[in-house]
């Protein structure tokens, strides 16, 4: 259950360009369903820093406490971190892409893992 939720926690949007590069903090919240049945939520609180690559694209690494709190049991802190990029073809057209890990028990040794490719087209 906790490892559906954790999955859903990449979704970080990303732009073609960095319009700031540097230091930031990011809150992010992603809870989850299955059908009408709340399974609980993640709420990341992260540190990170980003930056641009040349002209039309740019990464982003952060980190830090996740607090993981499933439906009707306590919750627990692990920790998880992002790293991502985004690059801009066309005007028009950009791809991106993040990879997202999580402690398991506050054990490094057996990561949640997950990661996302995405194209995204502007009108």
């Amino acid at each position: 259950m906790i490892k559906s939720v954790f999955a859903a926690t990449a979704a970080l949007s990303m732009s073609a360009g960095a319009a700031f590069a540097g230091p930031y903090v990011n809150v992010e919240t992603n809870a989850g369903w299955a059908g009408d049945d709340y399974t609980g939520a993640t709420t990341d609180l992260h540190v990170g820093y980003e930056g641009g690559l040349g002209d039309s694209a740019a990464w982003y690494i952060q980190g830090g406490p996740s607090i993981v709190s499933p439906d009707g049991a306590e919750s627990s802190t692990e920790f998880s971190g992002k790293v991502g990029v985004s690059a801009g073809l066309t005007d028009q057209l950009g791809v991106y892409g993040e990879l997202s890990a999580a402690t398991t028990d506050q054990e490094f040794e057996d990561l949640n893992v997950g990661g996302k490719l995405g194209v995204k087209y502007s009108f």
